[in-house]
């Protein structure tokens, strides 16, 4: 009898207790009191002595071969979502696997349970959208009823969370995350191309009143999209018993990941930093994948989820299954075990058993990268985002890159002999930023890249070959030797582009695109204001004045990518340079006589280079959004009269169209 109850109810409990006395944080971060009376008892008692002595190891099936014990298990229960993210899923969908290959959720209770007798402690519900499953209720309920269980958790994207939480709460929920990547209702449509915001923040309020402490707020970091936000998200925390975790963008397959989106912890923690200066690290759980971070006062907290630039595989501690069944022991892994298979094939408990431990044992150490880790030029990218707008390139470029660069480029790079980093002989370390990126991305359209430097032993060599056609590319840097010049070149000889203009002032001498150079300009108020027209046609003019376009407020959401492509203009236009920007305002009008959106846009800065661009840009965005959210009614839609209105500041003085 001891023995069983050993097995089953022992170790959770065993482990719980004297978790809390050992001397680590809780996993909200806060300091770890004394040990409680609970574990003082289980030391004095006759019985709490016998289970110390007695107590069942961690299950050997859920440790894999470096020693990680697996207590922590996420379930999806379904891969459907009435949201569509834009780092998450494409617009239109997934295709759903048939209803008949999903786990039910009695077949979800038995795996939970064998688990939990294996020593899971925790166990998190996730999707798709977790609360849409119509039994997702019961589900917890069962759940609850599992000894040893120590917490039930969902991960929602708060639409429906209002409505459930009371039941839920109930049924035993115990911890919840919340989804939520902006504070500004307008974006929200805009990242998630579905209305709900006011209803996720009632989820969120109705969280807090219900007594969940803290309520998790999930907030994936994108530059571009929402990063000017950090510091409205930690100002949520000031009245609110949150934590609020900032994730680093992670590549998925079809969410189009690039490494210009991704804003590292470290770059998010240097700018709430400058803001809140008294910001205090907490002391988190060996297993965390938090860094967790307070404001003195508030009444909630902060943390990284440095996925991407410190990972925490060491530690990791989680499986998971999905809502067909298939058991993945790394997030990042293409590794699935089908459990369901086994399970309606009529494997005994044990036989799932042994199945789990294969699958856990096979565990690697940790997850494959991008290849641009290994690059020390592409890990200063990560500490350094003004570098970053060099990578534009999608996740699954990077990884044929990571078995092609080496063969390609082991002749013309050398190993450095005290880091062990490779690198081009004769070339300054800024030079071998603009070589690297040229290399990659010349690649990529298979193009052929040559340094020809004369002061350099660096013999001129073809990095890679391709009878694709040319390109020509300037990858010269500020502080390269003038007499540096990159060049690309089809199998015989250099492209040749004939002298420009000298009216032209993005060209240099040799009538090749070049960036020009601000340095020696005073610094002056600028601003510009520009302009479009998006001619709509009766039926979708109706549609945008009366609010009814599916896919969101369209006035809305184009104010705010005109917004954001005032910010991206040099990201966007290659020889633009990166000007911060005092202000940007955008307005949509609606001209009945035409049937058309009248957008106008303004800039304004102080600097050395005007913002006739990003006016353009935002006025360009806005119009073309206008038109995507448009096009399902119609393609008759004309995007006509984009322009410049007027501009002052700058050497050539001011301008306004008559």
């Amino acid at each position: 009898m001891a023995a069983a109850w050993g097995r089953r109810g022992g170790p959770a409990l065993l482990r719980g207790v004297l978790g809390a006395a050992s001397g680590r944080a809780c996993s909200s971060g806060a300091p770890v009191r004394a040990p409680s009376a609970a574990a003082q008892e289980l030391q004095s008692s006759e019985r709490g002595r016998f289970v110390l002595q007695h107590a069942v190891p961690f299950s050997a099936f859920l440790t894999d071969s470096f020693g990680r014990q697996h207590n922590y298990l996420r379930i999806s229960l379904t891969e459907k979502c009435n949201l569509r993210c834009q780092y998450c899923m494409p617009e239109e969908g997934v295709q759903l696997t048939p209803k008949s290959e999903l786990l039910t959720a009695q077949e979800i209770i038995t795996l939970a349970r064998l688990f939990v007798k294996e020593g899971v402690e925790k166990i998190r519900l996730t999707g798709g959208e977790p609360l849409i499953r119509p039994d997702v209720v019961d589900i917890v309920g069962q759940l609850y009823k599992l000894e040893g269980l120590k917490t039930i958790a969902v991960t929602t994207n708060g639409i429906n969370l209002t409505r459930l939480l009371p039941r839920l709460k109930e049924a035993g929920l115990n911890a919840i995350n919340v989804s939520l990547d902006t504070l500004v209702p307008a974006k929200f449509e805009f990242i998630v191309r579905r209305k709900g915001f006011h209803k996720v923040m009632e989820g969120i309020h109705k969280a807090t009143e219900l007594g969940y402490r803290p309520v998790k707020v999930n907030c994936v970091v994108m530059r571009g999209f929402n990063e000017d936000e950090l510091l409205g998200f930690v100002d949520f925390t000031k009245d609110l018993p949150l934590d609020v975790r900032f994730i680093e963008y992670m590549p998925f397959d079809g969410n189009k990941w690039n490494f210009k989106k991704m804003v590292s912890y470290k770059e998010m923690l240097d700018t709430i930093k400058q803001r809140w200066p008294e910001l205090e690290k907490l002391t988190c759980e060996t297993s965390s994948t938090a860094k967790s971070y307070k404001v003195p006062h508030f009444q909630g907290q902060i943390s990284f989820i440095t996925s991407m630039s410190e990972h925490f595989c060491g530690s990791c501690n989680r499986l998971r299954i999905t809502a067909d069944g298939s058991l993945k022991v790394c997030l990042f892994g293409n590794s699935e075990v089908s459990l369901r298979d086994h399970l309606r094939s009529g494997a005994s408990e044990e036989e799932l058993v042994q199945i789990i431990g294969a699958a856990v044992g096979r565990k690697k150490k940790q997850h494959a990268e991008p290849v641009l880790m290994s690059f020390p030029l592409c890990q200063d990218a990560l500490q350094f985002p003004a570098n970053s707008k060099q990578w534009g390139h999608t996740f699954s470029h990077w990884l044929t890159l990571r078995t092609s660069l080496p063969k390609q480029m082991g002749k013309a790079f050398m190993k450095n002999k005290l880091t062990g980093q490779p690198f081009l002989p004769g070339s300054h370390p800024e030079q071998q930023w603009h070589i690297m990126t040229g290399i990659l991305q010349t690649q990529l359209r298979g193009c052929c890249v040559f340094q020809k430097d004369p002061s350099s032993t660096f013999d001129t060599k073809c990095l890679e070959a391709s009878s694709v056609g040319q390109v020509s590319v300037d990858y010269q840097s500020k502080e390269a030797s003038p007499r540096s010049e990159f060049c690309t070149r089809d199998w015989r000889s250099c492209t040749k582009v004939p002298r420009a203009s000298h009216s032209l002032t993005h060209t240099d001498e040799e009538g090749r695109a070049t960036m020009v150079d601000v340095g020696g300009k005073p610094d002056s108020r600028r601003s510009a204001v520009a302009g479009a027209v998006v001619c709509l046609g009766q039926k979708a003019f109706g549609m945008v004045r009366q609010n009814q376009v599916k896919k969101g407020d369209v006035l809305a959401v184009a104010q705010i990518a005109g917004i954001q492509g005032a910010k991206l203009t040099s990201q966007l236009i290659p020889l633009c340079h990166n000007i911060p920007l005092n202000h940007v305002e955008v307005s949509l009008s609606l001209d009945e006589a035409r049937y058309a959106v009248v957008i106008r846009s303004s800039c304004q800065t102080w600097g050395r280079t005007g913002v006739e661009m990003e006016a353009l840009t935002a006025a360009s965005l806005a119009a073309l959004t206008v038109y995507d959210m448009c096009k399902a009614v119609t393609h008759e839609i004309v995007i006509e009269e984009v322009k410049l209105l007027s501009k002052t500041g700058g050497q050539r003085g001011d301008f306004s169209r008559v």
